[in-house]
């Protein structure tokens, strides 16, 4: 097997510098894949320029180093493709389907490609097939379910070439070069097993060590498993785990077999371990997840951790020594194992007992950012020191790497439909502290699928609240990708969701979205009557700060729709109430706008004296920013007034503070506390 780096974000480069001694056999496969590199296409030997990336299919059963070949053939032809290594799997470890949406995401993603939010598969599809057109990429496409799978991933472009594995054909892709896989040649199978268990017990007897290749078939998964058996048993024979083989071959596959001797010769408390991982979200695994399941200490499950990867069960999975991978072909075995030894309420239980800690861990996560909060000090200090990170950057780190892990928790509690209240509070959690780190805009993608999630549970258990925050996450991102329409659907349920749950912030904030989404559109008469009915609504209850920008926002339609009238008539009514505020930024900014459109309406006097004045408290609040843009304004305001002298000077002044603000300005990641927030999980949360 190659060594691999994994991007935590879901799709993977492989490192190109790996130990070529690691890999063994398969030299004939590897001579006729490259072969078929280099052969002509059935266009190319027609005359015509093929259309899109070249396919060749690695098909195998899982356990019989697939990918493993994949990743080698990759490694060595790495170097023709200067754009990178792409990888990405496409089946989950327990046979499900990934969606082509989301693998695409990941593929672009790892591109630094732009992903929209919430786009649909065939526009993640386009904009991937953008990305790689002018690129000399190769991508990895790991255990394909079927051919619509593949295709909708393939870039239109010859220069590309997609390695896929898959446990059958590909029917339905033109030209695809399939190389279907047996067993290990009968030297390289004993090397592996001389790998685990040193080449002196191999040495003395090589043909019970033959034998013994023979009876795994000459499949890596199983002769890992053997060797693994062997190695933590320095006094045993070779033959002797032939022997037992043969004596008691079982039924199913022969990595079942092994699997199940290695399972019945562990301690019960590792045999129960091992079980419990087929639970482990996305086959990924920590120390945490492991102790969690089995409900033993962090450093125990750690120890354990190494003693399973050590010995061929688990494969290390990323940059962090301490995360790991249940491989695939094991998964559906030790989840037969935990349902044939454990009771559906013991495994329930543990499931909980990794979500609950899960949950505890984003809470520390997040709670590590709020340096400035007493309360979120005290909290944090609070919780076990397993569960603390040492800084925001651990915290960080954590959080990236464990990426993929945490949104498949999210969707297997939502899937379970058993542990909706943790599943909520996981979610929660999860949206906080990607929010907390990454920024809202960053993460949103990982937040659309959050909230639909939320949505999901919501609608199953009749929360009208929670489904009236998740349909106002939803359809902010919506407006932000340019959606609008699919926008204004989700506002209008969310009012409705809000007036089911008597939930006044909601259905308020759902008629000021669903104006804002008139605007946009348009239209200006709903955007000002939907305004108008917001403004109602905070007026009855007394949010004067909420009201004052209302006014402004019934403005802005007015303005739009010009009727200068009513917009300046609005603004005014802003101002007056920013000022009773005592919120000097907002009332500068509003005296800006109600100038600006004093510009429009031509009375160009009021607009000067309007201007001067938004000068006056933006000073007072101290916005460089605005008072440059309102220099530029009243440098206009002079010009059609037939003074350029002024005119210039006041841009001369502009220009002057903008450089100021550059020069000291220190770029912050924007992080929107308030945005995507699911406001109904309790406080304690």
């Amino acid at each position: 097997m190659t060594d691999q780096a994994v991007d935590p974000d879901g799709a993977r480069l492989l490192r190109e510098d790996a130990d070529e001694g690691r890999f063994l056999g398969r030299t004939r496969e590897l001579k006729e894949l490259r072969a078929d590199i280099e052969r002509a296409g059935l266009d190319t030997l027609s005359g015509r320029k093929a259309p899109r990336a070249r396919v060749l299919l690695i098909a195998g059963r899982p356990g019989s180093g697939r990918t493993a070949l994949a990743g080698e053939l990759v490694r060595q032809v790495a170097g023709r493709y200067p754009d990178g290594v792409l990888r990405v799997r496409l089946g989950e470890p327990d046979g499900t389907r990934v969606p082509v949406a989301r693998a695409a995401r990941e593929l672009l993603d790892a591109l630094d490609a732009p992903a929209p939010a919430g786009a649909g598969e065939d526009e993640l599809g386009e904009a991937l097939r953008a990305a790689l057109a002018d690129r000399r990429a190769l991508l990895l496409l790991d255990d394909a379910a079927d051919a619509e799978q593949v295709d909708a991933l393939l870039p239109d472009n010859p220069d590309c070439l997609a390695v896929v594995v898959s446990s059958g054909p590909l029917t339905g892709i033109a030209d695809v070069r399939p190389c279907t896989l047996g067993g290990l040649d009968t030297k390289s199978a004993v090397e592996v097993l001389s790998r685990y268990t040193g080449s002196v017990r191999v040495t003395v007897d090589p043909r019970a060590a033959e034998r013994l290749a023979e009876q795994c078939q000459g499949q890596p998964a199983a002769l890992a498993l053997a060797g693994g058996w062997l190695a933590a048993r320095p006094k045993a024979a070779v033959a002797d785990l032939a022997k037992q083989l043969h004596t008691d071959p079982g039924r199913g596959t022969v990595v079942g077999r092994v699997l199940g001797l290695v399972h019945d010769s562990l301690p019960a408390s590792a045999a129960r371990a091992l079980r419990l991982l087929s639970l482990a979200p996305a086959g990924l695994v920590d120390p945490h997840t492991a102790a969690s399941l089995a409900g033993c200490s962090v450093e125990a499950a750690r120890g354990v951790l190494d003693d399973f990867a050590a010995h061929g069960l688990l494969h290390p999975a990323g940059p962090s020594p301490e995360q790991f991978e249940v491989p695939c072909c094991l998964h559906p075995l030790l989840r037969a194992l935990a349902e044939a030894h454990e009771r559906p309420a013991e495994l329930q239980l543990a499931r909980a007992r990794m979500l609950e800690r899960t949950v505890r861990l984003l809470q520390s996560c997040r709670a590590i950012t709020e340096t400035d909060s007493p309360q979120a000090r005290e909290k944090l200090l609070g919780m076990p020191r397993a569960l603390r990170f040492s800084g925001p950057r651990a915290a960080a780190d954590w959080l990236r790497l464990r990426r993929p892990a945490l949104l498949a928790s999210a969707r297997l509690a939502v899937a379970d439909g058993e542990l909706d209240t943790l599943a909520r509070r996981l979610m929660s959690q999860l949206v906080r502290a990607m929010v907390a780190h990454f920024g809202t805009q960053a993460a949103a993608s990982d937040l659309y699928d959050l909230h639909g999630l939320v949505l999901d549970v919501a609608e199953r258990r009749d929360l009208p609240r929670e489904r009236a925050a998740a349909l106002l996450n939803l359809g902010d991102l919506d407006a932000r990708t340019g959606r609008t329409t699919d926008a204004l659907g989700r506002y209008r349920a969310a009012l409705d969701a809000g007036r089911e749950a008597n939930d006044p912030y909601a259905a308020g904030r759902a008629m000021e979205s669903v104006g804002g989404a008139h605007l946009e559109l348009d239209d200006y008469d709903r955007a000002a009557d939907w305004f108008g009915r917001a403004l109602t609504e905070r007026l009855a209850r007394g949010e004067r700060e909420d009201a004052a920008r209302l006014y402004g926002r019934i403005g802005v339609a007015h303005t739009y729709a010009g009727r200068y009238g009513e917009a300046l008539r609005n603004w005014r009514a802003a101002v007056a109430g920013h000022r009773k505020n005592g919120d000097i930024a907002a009332q500068a900014r509003a005296l800006s706008e109600l100038a600006r459109v004093q510009e429009y309406a031509g009375r160009f006097d009021e607009s000067l004296r309007t201007c001067r004045e938004a000068v006056e408290w933006a000073r007072r609040a101290e916005d460089g920013r605005l008072q440059a843009a309102l220099h530029l304004r009243l440098a206009d305001s002079f010009e059609h007034l037939g003074d350029p002298a002024s005119a210039a000077l006041h841009r001369d002044t502009a220009e002057r503070m903008l450089a100021e603000e550059a020069a000291d300005e220190d770029v912050e990641p924007e992080h929107d506390a308030n945005a995507c927030e699911i406001r109904s999980t309790p406080a304690a949360d």
